[in-house]
């Protein structure tokens, strides 16, 4: 039909999905290249490696979609049907393509025989039409071919190779479409039950112009409940977004959702009002300079960041994320942690695992008590001169430390940068949420210190009783009188 918006279903093919041997990436990776592209997939089909099956689904997705996506079962063995269900679904025989058979043989060798296997991925129904994809960085032709019959499109299922054709063919498939789906998102601090009222109001009115979505969130640390508006009317979703907002106003969390992408901006922003006289900005303005003066002592293969998962290092972490941005923009390596590996939560190494991707860190694991932790650290990388810590004076045996304190003698020789060390408990929390810095999900259960997984507990200060009459713990943010920080820390707790 002329000007409707083009659509689009996917088939993904292999007993190996069904079975959970393989994990389905591709029609993740499809859905969202294609609905860039203006596209709506409408649904998703995984189906084994049945030959009626994959005939059935292929020709019924083909008469209810503009595009038809397959993914999977193309290649030389038994299990491999997809060409064959593709021709039975139109009802034509497959042939040898001399085009792709000179490309296997180029590829496999000039012997092999018509019936040799690696020639079955050269057979296709007699309607094919072969695409040849554009390398994006050289412009050269592809060697190998994607199949495509009638409005259907044969892609690989590998993921690897899926993902490299459909970048080289997706403006000469779907680009045509004229269509671009504008979104806009809303993040709320409560759950749908407190505004569903609002919620069907809104979607009353624009329930046929912008799609509104509702998805709760139960373990992000800044908002309960995402709201998605999507049109592909740019003036009328943004009048749309306008009233929603003020609709939930009391409600609307301005989610940052790639902090880290901004950290220098907002890291500055902050700390670059010294003269504003507040306490917070100073205690960050301050850092920023410590770290600044470290960066011009140290290159940054001699220094690293003492990193264990828990909130203080993670603001320092940003802070020397924002700071390295800022004094070398061109540069593209990986910023160095040292992590004393210990036995511990397993909530602190999946942060630290998701923290590593997050700002590209480079991890230096060392194990065993600080001071033997450190020898070997030095045996490992005596480049290494200094270690950004983010300790305070209210930590144990701190007191007397400096922003640059050397360990003592009897110590492994590093030097101790501290850029945090007049900063409260307060100050840490005001820096992570203000700026939306993910932070360990323990801090959300009432944990305000983080040692061994035996030696602590969920700050006393912080428990409650919920609605349901049950004991609960507010997140560590809340609390209020910052010394009491280490009331979940057992005395028998490692220091």
């Amino acid at each position: 039909m002329a000007g409707a918006k083009p659509t689009a279903g996917i088939i993904i093919i292999g007993d190996e999905i069904l079975k959970g041997h393989t994990a389905d990436t591709n029609s993740h990776f499809l859905c969202k290249e294609l609905y860039t592209l203006g596209v709506k997939v409408e649904k998703i089909s995984v189906v084994g490696d049945d030959l009626q099956v994959i005939s059935h689904e292929i020709a019924t997705f083909s008469s209810r979609f503009t595009h038809v996506i397959t993914s999977g079962g193309i290649g030389p063995t038994h299990d491999d049907l997809t060409l064959e269900g593709v021709a039975m679904a139109f009802k034509e025989e497959l042939y040898l393509h001399p085009e792709i058979e000179a490309a296997c043989k180029k590829y496999f060798g000039n012997d092999l025989s018509p019936d040799s296997p690696h020639l079955k991925m050269a057979k296709v129904p007699q309607s094919t039409r072969l695409l040849y994809g554009v390398n994006q960085k050289t412009g050269a032709k592809h060697d190998y071919p994607l199949v495509s019959v009638n409005n259907v499109f044969v892609f690989p299922g590998i993921p690897s190779l899926l993902e490299r054709a459909f970048h080289s063919l997706k403006d000469q498939l779907f680009a045509s479409s004229g269509i671009t789906f504008h979104v806009r998102e809303v993040y709320l601090s409560e759950h749908e039950l407190k505004v569903v009222d609002i919620l069907n109001k809104f979607n009353a009115k624009y329930k046929d112009t912008v799609p509104l979505g509702s998805y709760p969130e139960w373990h992000n640390s800044y908002y309960k409940l995402k709201l998605i508006l999507e049109s592909g009317d740019e003036e009328l979703i943004e009048s749309a977004h306008s009233e929603l907002v003020s609709m939930l106003q009391e409600y609307i969390v301005h989610y940052q959702k790639d902090p880290v992408s901004v950290a220098p901006e907002q890291v500055y922003a902050i700390g670059g009002i010294l003269n504003s006289g507040g306490h917070f900005s100073t205690a960050v303005g301050n850092a920023i300079n410590t770290i600044e003066r470290a960066l011009d002592q140290y290159t940054l293969e001699e220094i690293c960041v003492g990193f264990n998962g828990g909130k203080d290092c993670t603001a320092l972490l940003h802070m020397y994320y924002a700071v390295v941005k800022r004094k070398f923009p061109d540069y593209k390596g990986h910023l160095q942690v040292l992590y004393v590996e210990a036995p511990t939560f397993p909530e602190i190494d999946t942060f630290i695992s998701q923290s590593v991707k997050r700002y590209n860190l480079k991890t230096l694991t060392v194990h065993g008590r600080m001071k033997e932790a450190l020898g070997d650290l030095k045996k490992k990388h005596p480049e290494l001169k200094a270690v950004l810590m983010g300790t305070r004076r209210t930590d144990p045996y701190s007191a007397s430390l400096s922003e640059f304190s050397p360990t003592d003698k009897d110590w492994p020789e590093y030097m101790r940068v501290n850029p945090m060390l007049e900063w409260s408990y307060h100050d840490v929390w005001q820096f992570i949420r203000q700026l939306y810095v993910p932070y360990c999900r323990l801090y959300d259960q009432g944990y305000t210190s983080l040692g061994s997984k035996t030696h602590t507990d969920p700050n006393p200060s912080l428990r409650y009783t919920n609605e349901y009459g049950q004991t609960a713990y507010k997140p560590a943010w809340m609390l209020e009188n910052g010394l009491d920080e280490r009331s979940g820390r057992n005395p028998l707790s490692p220091k």
